[in-house]
This record gives structure tokens, C-alpha cells and sequence, in this order.
């Protein structure tokens, strides 16, 4: 992955721009190849070699293990996510200076280096079970040929078995054949399960996408919408000790029985109940995002060059007059493409593009020139900033190191990024005069700065206008702490408890198994995530996470009422049970395999003798 985000490597003409892409996403796809496998085989197999190092009678040590297991997981998650930001930001290259994914991407490639040598570094210290052989492809070949058993004997006149399992013991253990109803036992239950991470994982999508429309500034810090996600692993390191010291423990004391199923069904609900406060937080939102045109309408404004006011005259609207150089009017809705504009006495006809927002500039002489304006908020809470240049000569304008180049007389430049904060621009005429322009932005705005005839370069700053167009974020990124706080609390509940129980509840030999499911849970949730999303095609951001709510909230009853049937396990006891049968079963397989035998060679006998004496005859 860091290989395949250095541009330069291919950049032949050195203009910032890779000139072989097939390259770059090939290295990309091999390296998420690469940490799917990685995960495959890290997930499955590291929360149940932890849970191995701890005996039968440590079943507490054993459940704070798994609490101290996720917290450690998200302190990594909390430090990567305040690290890999300040990585991306800074600017490398060789060619070009750009945003530092490769640095993004290799330090924590370096750092799980480290990480590997530490952990083969206390080898001697672990508990280790020897594999004995690859009992996934057992216990697949056990559930096959009991189905195909089962199928092979479906008519009446076989008795029932009281498990569907049952099937397979003409050919398998009764010891394995129990492991397997075990495990089948369990991930029943998971069924249920991936609804609630198609909520929980998006965090790192919608959720930060909400928060790019909004203002993120926190006085002495300033917050990046996807920093916002630092919240969760914040909350958890907090939380995980709160829950296991206090209040699992006030809640036994209260005299309820708190099950590891009955905190799951609770972690569901309020993962929905998390849904509900950011869809309340997105229709406070959307009530001060601007009202963009529809597809059958258009947005029009007009920007006067000079200082007097100019009356216009639009077809269909009532007269109005644009103020001098301090300020325009507001956007007015048309439903038609040709509209006749009379600017300071002087028609013309104008084209507006349907679902699209203009700027018309009006000169001293009544002339009008339409600006294509941009329709939707700037991405990730930047600011969208443009100049027009209202001098009678060329001027050069420039952002930071950033040259934007020569702008003719009453010409825009296109749309230009910029972040938060104090952004200073620099206007130079073509006597090499210079004039600095300072405008403090906040997220997700939208500018259009105008620099007026004559321009005194003496006092040049009271020449300069910035126009919004697109007012700034209102709503302030605390606000999503709330329904953080409501997923962190389901995600202890949930998550924590649901490991421990998948190994509490999982044979000896097949804890990795079991735990393999979990994460397989969270990737069927993610498909959720894209069918309910593309089929929905809900129209308003809100209505939507109400529906995954809804959703959840019907899936947490269908749990509950499976959770109610479940009868909790020990599966210690139930193998030293089917340990003790063993013998025997292997004798009673043994002899019937020996009749079996005995009976094909009488057979076989027969049907030779039989040969003998028709050749006799």
C-alpha cells in the first residue's frame, strides 16, 4: 500500500501525476490482498490463543483478559487515528510535493514489524497447542456426510434421530460429532449478528461524512473529520474498566441476571438507539445547508462590479436593484433555461443550465457575464474559493506557495481548496505591486473574493471583497460525541462480551473455528451496509440511518427470542463425557466393521462357488 501511493515512481514527466495507474492500483489490490489474509489469520487465531493461556477454574481471569484485549485494540485504533491524519497531511515527494500517504501507510507497516518481533520474542512464555490437523476440513466433511446420510435415508421407514448431526455417526465419533453441535449451537446465534456492525462500521463512512459538514473547531484544537472517529477508541478505554469494575458488579448486586446473550441484545439496542440521536443530529443539519435547484430548476445571483447600485429587471421576478461593490444579492429560484435580464437599462438574454447555481457580474456598461457557481458543500470541511478579477488589467493571484496565474480583466478563476483557519492571498499587478489579503475561514464555505476598479495599492484591502456563497458549517462536531458515546456503550456490551462467549462456548479443539465466525459476522455486515444503502435510495441522509435503526431494533427481538431457547454449555464437561464413551464406540465401529467385512466375504464365497459349479456343468 505504500508503495503504491509514491507517484513518483512512475511520474516519467514529473507533473505530479502518475503516468502509469494500472501499476499503482495493482499494488494497492496486492496489498489488500495481502491484509485480508493477514487478518484472516491474525483475528480468528489471537483471541483464542489468549483465552488458551488461562486454565478451566480462571474463568474470570479469562473474561478480563478479553476486556483488557479490546481495549488494547482500540488504544492502537486511538493512536492510529490521531497519528495517520498528521502523517497524510505533511507533504513529500520527489517531483511534486503532495499529501504523504506513503508515509501514512509505512509507519504502521513498520511499527507491525516491531510489533512481530516482540511477540516471537516472548515464544517461550506461551501455552501452545500442538495443531492436530485441520479441523475445519473435519468438521465440514462431518456436517456433508451427515447431510448426504440424512438424505440417503429420508423415507419413513428409518426412525428419527434426535439431531440432524446424528446422521453422520456411522462414520465419525460421537465425540466429534458433539464438538460439532457446539459449534453449529453458536453460529446460530451469529445469524442475527451482522446487523449490528452494519451500523457499527459506519463510523468510519457516514458518520464522518456527517462530520464534514460540520464546524470543528474546538477553541485550542482543531478537529478533522476523520479524526472525529477518535471518539470510539477514547470512549473505550474508559468504558471497558467502568463496565467490568462497575457496573457488572452493581448490577449482580441488584440481583439480575446480566447474561453474556441478554448484553448483547442490550449492545444492539443501543447501537439502534446511537442511529436515532445522528438522525435526530442530521435534520438539524440539513436545515442550514443551503437549498441547491432541483433538476428542473436554477440558481441565479447578481455580483455588481462597481460602486453604484445597478436596478435588474429579470423575466417573470419582480425588479430589484444590486447594491455597489460592498454586497450582491441573494440567489433567486428560475424554472426556465432563457430568462430576458435588463441590467441598468440594457437587455440581454441569458442561458442558465437546469440544476445549476450562476453568478452574473454587471460592469459599468449594463454587460453581463455568467459564472458557473458550485451546487453541493466542499468536501472533507474545506472551503471553495474563487477570484474575480474586476480591475481593467491583468493581475496575478496566488495562495500560499500556490500560483494561480494571470486573470483577465472581469474573468473568474476556477475553484481552488482551502482549509480552515486564516488563509492569505496575494495579488500582484503587472508593475510587480503586491497587495496581501487575509480571510478567515471556517469549514465547508464557499467564497467568491472580488477585487475592484481602481484597485489603490496603498489601501488595497478595502478594494478586496469576499462574497459567501456558501455560508459556513453551523453545527458544531460535539454534538456527534452523543451518539458515540450510545455506540461505545453498545460495542463494549456487544463485541466484549460476545468473544468471551464464543469461547466460553466453544469445544477445545475448535475455538479458533468459532472465533474465525465473529469477524465473518462483521464482513456480511459491511454487504449490508451496500444493499440497504443501494436498494433503499432514500432521498434524505436522516430517513436512512432511522431505517438500519429500525432494522437493528427488529433483529435485537428476533436475538432476544433465540437468546430466551439457548441452554449455555459447558463444553469441558460435555467432552469428558463423550471421552469416557469413546472406547467403546471405536469398539462397537470396529465390529461392525468386521461383520461388515465377514459378510462380503460370504458373499463373495457364495458368488465364486456358484461360478464353479456352472462352469462344472
Amino acid at each position: 500500500m505504500a508503495i503504491s501511493a509514491i507517484h513518483d515512481i512512475t511520474d516519467t514527466n514529473r507533473d505530479g501525476t502518475p503516468d502509469n495507474m494500472t501499476f499503482h492500483t495493482a499494488m494497492s489490490m496486492l496489498g489488500l490482498i495481502l491484509i485480508a489474509l493477514g487478518t484472516g489469520g491474525i483475528k480468528p487465531c489471537v483471541a483464542a490463543f489468549g483465552g488458551d493461556q488461562f486454565e478451566e477454574h480462571q474463568e474470570k481471569q479469562r473474561s478480563t483478559f478479553f476486556s483488557i484485549f479490546y481495549l488494547s485494540i482500540n488504544a492502537g485504533s486511538l493512536l492510529s487515528t490521531l497519528i495517520t491524519p498528521i502523517l497524510r497531511a505533511q507533504e513529500c515527494g520527489i517531483y511534486s510535493k503532495q499529501s504523504c500517504f506513503p508515509l501514512a501507510f509505512g509507519v504502521p507497516a513498520a511499527l507491525m514489524v516491531v510489533a512481530l518481533i516482540v511477540f516471537i520474542a516472548g515464544h517461550n512464555m506461551y501455552i501452545m497447542e500442538s495443531p492436530k490437523g485441520n479441523i475445519l476440513l473435519q468438521v465440514m466433511k462431518c456436517i456433508g456426510f451427515a447431510i448426504r446420510n440424512r438424505f440417503n435415508h429420508r423415507s419413513k421407514q428409518h426412525p428419527k434421530r434426535e439431531h440432524w448431526m446424528d446422521w453422520a455417526e456411522e462414520k465419525y465419533d460421537k465425540l466429534l460429532i458433539a464438538q460439532v453441535k457446539m459449534v453449529l449451537k453458536v453460529l446460530f446465534l451469529y445469524i442475527p449478528l451482522p446487523m449490528f456492525w452494519a451500523l457499527f462500521d459506519q463510523q468510519g463512512s457516514r458518520w464522518t461524512l456527517q462530520a464534514t459538514t460540520m464546524d470543528g473547531n474546538f477553541g485550542a484544537f482543531i478537529i478533522q473529520p476523520d479524526q472525529m472517529q477518535i471518539v470510539n477508541p477514547i470512549l473505550i478505554v474508559i468504558m471497558v474498566p467502568i463496565m467490568d469494575s462497575a457496573v457488572y458488579p452493581l448490577i449482580k448486586k441488584c440481583g439480575l441476571n446480566f447474561t453474556p446473550l441478554r448484553r448483547m441484545t442490550v449492545g444492539m439496542l443501543l447501537a439502534a438507539l446511537a442511529f436515532v440521536a445522528a438522525a435526530l443530529l442530521q435534520i438539524q443539519i440539513d436545515r442550514t445547508v443551503p437549498n441547491f435547484p432541483s433538476s428542473s430548476q436554477t440558481q441565479v445571483k447578481f455580483l455588481n462590479l462597481e460602486n453604484t447600485p445597478v436596478p435588474v429587471v429579470v423575466e417573470g421576478q419582480e425588479p430589484f436593484v444590486v447594491p455597489g461593490f460592498n454586497s450582491s444579492n441573494n440567489y433567486m429560484t428560475l424554472d426556465t433555461e432563457n430568462v430576458t435580464v435588463s441590467a441598468g437599462g440594457r437587455n440581454a438574454t441569458a442561458y442558465f443550465q437546469k440544476e445549476s447555481r450562476h453568478t452574473v457580474l454587471i460592469n459599468a456598461d449594463g454587460m453581463l457575464q455568467t459564472l458557473n457557481d458550485i451546487t453541493e458543500k466542499p468536501n472533507q470541511g474545506m472551503n471553495a474559493i474563487r477570484f474575480v478579477n474586476g480591475f481593467r488589467s491583468h493581475l496575478n493571484f496566488s495562495v500560499k506557495s500556490d500560483h494561480l496565474g494571470h486573470i483577465a480583466p472581469l474573468q473568474a478563476s476556477d475553484y481552488f481548496s482551502v482549509t480552515h483557519g486564516k488563509a492569505s492571498f496575494t495579488i500582484e499587478n503587472e508593475e510587480g505591486q503586491t497587495c496581501h489579503y487575509i480571510l478567515q475561514l471556517g469549514f465547508g464555505s464557499s467564497y467568491t473574493v472580488l477585487t475592484q476598479t481602481p484597485l489603490l495599492w496603498r489601501i488595497c484591502t478595502e478594494n478586496i471583497k469576499a462574497m459567501q456563497d456558501i455560508n459556513p458549517n453551523d453545527i458544531h462536531m460535539a454534538w456527534q460525541v452523543i451518539q458515540y458515546f450510545l455506540m461505545t456503550c453498545g460495542e463494549v456490551v456487544f463485541s466484549v462480551t460476545g468473544l468471551d462467549f464464543s469461547y466460553s462456548q466453544a469445544p477445545s479443539n475448535m475455538k479458533s473455528v468459532l472465533q474465525a465466525g465473529w469477524p465473518l459476522t462483521v464482513a456480511v455486515g459491511n454487504i449490508i451496509v451496500l444493499i440497504v444503502a443501494e436498494a433503499g435510495s432514500l432521498p434524505e441522509q436522516w430517513a436512512e440511518y432511522v431505517l438500519f435503526a429500525c432494522l437493528l431494533v427488529a433483529v435485537s427481538i428476533i436475538f432476544a427470542v433465540m437468546a430466551y431457547f439457548y441452554t449455555y454449555m459447558d463444553p469441558a464437561e460435555i467432552e469428558a463425557k463423550f471421552m469416557e464413551l469413546e472406547p467403546e464406540d471405536k469398539k462397537r465401529k470396529e465390529l461392525e466393521m468386521m461383520t461388515k467385512d465377514n459378510l462380503a466375504y460370504v458373499d463373495n464365497e457364495t458368488s465364486n462357488n456358484t461360478d464353479v459349479k456352472q462352469t462344472k456343468i
